[in-house]
Parts: structure tokens; sequence; C-alpha cells
């Protein structure tokens, strides 16, 4: 047949054919967009540049500086201010950490070409003191920054904890004066202090809207006093609770000052018998929530069960409560009585009495309570149902171990899944313990 003596030659192109129509035609976007033939090679360098920046941010830094060697128009791509607006510097020693450290080189390309660009930027440190003095010194070359969020993260202590006081002071100061529009602060576990925080407040009072510093012991009550008196917008305030005062309370609670959607205090107790906690007053209390009727007073609870004496022997607006280490039945009790308020309550530990009095004094007087968590704790499926029973459908988080549940004359734990889900209004099971 005719047919079968042709002769196909592939890749041959009409006579005249330039090199101009012929890089159209297998170009992404040219006037061979769309055809059908899977061996048209792809121009990617013709890709718009809103598309290739697109592309870059889902990429990891690595991957992205790789790209960027592509081709001009990509390396152009990976300078534009947008890309550059969010950054996490990651500093380590290689011996002792498995965070994975940022290419100096990289660091200083970002210092010379991109420090006026950054806006959104965090430091993640490992546990040496080499790396957190890294993160300062870059701190220290952010001249020209305006930053709005700013957070210092240690993966383990000391880290900041043993720069010293004044270079930690100093590479604050050149974010603080320099930036003008800091609105959120995240710097737990850092030599912060009293004359850091005074700078902070002339230069970004009108924009601060967050602080979390947690753990600062150079921080005192007068420090946190200049925050609460001269950042009006503030929203959100994290601290520990010995600088919690009924002084600070009502500052909190006057009437200039805008209202706190979030305060969160952190009890901590390092050494067992110690520490002696001071109380606050209810009529504190109770002037913070007048002044701001919404905030959510969230209390992480890191003591021993001999320390709990100061806390809830009255009523306490608390809507969120966590208890990191073994909580006594009586202090449960007094949460029963004294937290009207109370959202959400998780228990880390208890003894090995069962808690079913205590639970279901919560569900009748906490009748805001919307998530419970219990850990290493015991409790009847009877007394467990009854909880459930009068909380209701009201219970959009209910974490409880199996082992937590102990079975009774009434109930089985095959029974107790369908009994709870009927009251929730949603199939439900006890968590189970993880094997490996």
């Amino acid at each position: 047949m005719k047919r079968a003596g042709q002769k196909v030659v592939a890749g041959t192109e009409a006579p005249g054919t330039s090199q101009t129509s012929k890089k159209q035609k297998t170009s992404f976007y040219g006037s061979g967009f769309g055809d059908s033939d899977p061996c048209t090679s792809m121009d990617w360098g013709s890709l718009p540049h809103h598309v290739i920046l697109r592309v870059f941010q889902f990429l990891t830094l690595v991957d992205r500086a790789r790209a960027s060697s592509v081709c001009r128009r990509w390396n152009e791509v990976f300078h534009i201010p947008d890309l550059w607006r969010r950054f996490e510097f990651e500093l380590s020693q290689p011996a002792t950490s498995y965070l994975k450290s940022t290419h100096p080189d990289l660091i200083q390309q970002i210092i010379k070409r991109h420090a006026d660009h950054l806006q959104y930027v965090s430091f993640k440190v490992d546990s040496s003191t080499e790396s957190a003095e890294a993160a300062c010194d870059i701190l220290s070359q952010l001249v020209n920054c305006s930053i709005k969020t700013l957070g210092l993260i240690s993966t383990a202590k000391p880290s900041f904890m043993n720069v010293s006081k004044a270079h930690f002071a100093s590479a604050l100061t050149v974010v603080f004066v320099n930036s003008k529009s800091l609105s959120s602060i995240k710097i737990d576990d850092t030599p912060l202090d009293d004359p850091s925080l005074k700078v902070l407040v002339a230069n970004n009072s009108d924009t601060l809207k967050l602080l979390k510093m947690s753990s600062c012991p150079h921080v005192s009550p007068a420090g946190i006093l200049c925050v609460a008196d001269q950042c009006h917008g503030l929203k959100e305030l994290a601290l520990n609770y010995y600088i919690l005062s009924d002084e600070l309370l009502l500052a909190l609670s006057s009437e200039k000052h805008v209202d706190l959607e979030h305060l969160r205090i952190d009890v901590v107790s390092e050494n067992p018998g110690q520490v002696q906690f001071h109380t606050i007053k209810k009529q504190s209390w109770d002037a913070l929530v007048k002044h701001s009727p919404k905030v959510n007073i969230v209390m992480y609870f890191f003591l021993y069960e001999d320390e709990f004496d100061a806390f809830f022997r009255e009523e306490t607006p608390v809507t969120h409560l966590y208890f990191g280490r073994a909580v006594s039945k009586a202090m449960l009790g007094r949460i029963g009585m004294n937290c009207p308020r109370l959202i959400e309550l998780v228990v880390c530990a208890n003894g090995l009495q069962p808690l079913d009095d205590e639970l279901i004094q919560i569900a009748e007087r906490c009748k805001n309570l919307t998530a419970m968590g219990l850990g290493e704790c015991e409790v009847t499926c009877r007394g467990f149902i009854e909880f459930v029973k009068m909380c209701g459908g009201r219970l959009t988080q209910l974490s409880i171990m199996e082992e937590v549940l102990i079975p009774d004359s009434d109930y089985s734990l095959d029974r107790l899944h369908l009994e709870v889900s009927k009251h929730l209004g949603r199939m439900w099971f006890p968590d189970m313990m993880p094997t490996w």
C-alpha cells in the first residue's frame, strides 16, 4: 500500500520557519499553549511574575533558594518584597540540635537586601547560649525594619536566659525603636526587663495588641503597669502569676483602657514548697470582668498539690483551666464552687480517688462548660454519664482516656459509649492509649 511506503520524519518543519516562531510554539504561554504533543518543551522562564511568586510561597526556604538559580526571571521573583515579609530564622549548634540552621550567607543577604521588607519575624533557637546570642546579633542589625510581629522561640532551656541582659536589651531596643508598628510580641523565657518595656511603649503604644512574656524574671509589676497604662489597644496579655496583682487588674479595668480579650496567666513552681503564692482579691477580678465582660482568663497551673492553697477560695472569673501536674479532689471541688465562667477544663492527673462528685458539681455550677479533658484520673462510668447528662450537647470537646473510666454494676465500657453518644447528640468513644 502506498501509505506504508510513506516516509515520516519526526521533527521536520516547514521551509522558512523562523527560530522565533519555533520558540513561540514551544513556549508555555506562547502560541503553542495547549499543544497536544507531549514532547513539546515548556519555557518555564516565561511564566508571569505572580505565578512564580505563588509557587515560591509554597516552597521551603532551601527549595526557594535553589529555584532562584533556574533563570534570571526566577531570581528576580526571589527578591520580590512580598516573599520576605514573613521569615523564621532557625539558629542551632549542629553537634547538639536537630534544628537545621538558616545558612549564614542567606542571613546576611536578608539583612542587606530585605531588612526593610520584614514584617512577621520569628527566631527559633536551640538550648545553646551561642544560638541565642546569634539571634540577638541579627536583631541588632535590623535598623531599617518595620516589623509587626516578633517571636523569640526557645525549643529548650536555657537559651535566651543565658544571654547577658545588656546584650539582649540592646538588641530588642533596635527593633522597638525602629519598627514603630509592632502589634504582636511573644518573648517568653527571656531576660526582658522594665526599661526595655518602656522603650517598647514609647515607640509602639498605638499599635501593640498582643504581649506574651511569661517567665521573664526581670520584669516587675511596674513594667506591666507601664504597658497597661499606655497601650490602650492591648487585647491579649500573657504573664506569670507572680507579676499579677490587684493594682494591675485595676489598671487593666480603668475607663481609658480598651477591653482586654485574653489574659493568660502561668502559675509555675519549679521548687516544691519554696514558692508562696499571693491571693488576688475578688473585687479586683470583678472590676476586670465589669470593664471587659467578654474577657477570656486562661490559667495554666504547674504546681504541686500543697501549693494550691491561695487559689479559688472565693469566686474567680477564670474561663480556661489547665493543670499540668496532679491536682487534688479538694481543689477540683473549689473550682466547681467558685468558677461560674469556666468554659474549658483539662486535668493532667489526680490521685486514685474517683472524681464523680467533683465533676457533677462542676456540671451543675459551670453552665458555660463546653470542653473537658481528663488524663491520669479515675471516674466511675455511672458518675461520668451523669456528668455528661447534665452538660448535654454543649460539650463540644470531650477527651477522656479509656483507662480513666471505672466500670460499675450499671455500665460497662461497651455500653458507656452508646449512652454518652446519646446525651452528646453525636458518636463518641473514649480515647485509647497509643501503642508503639
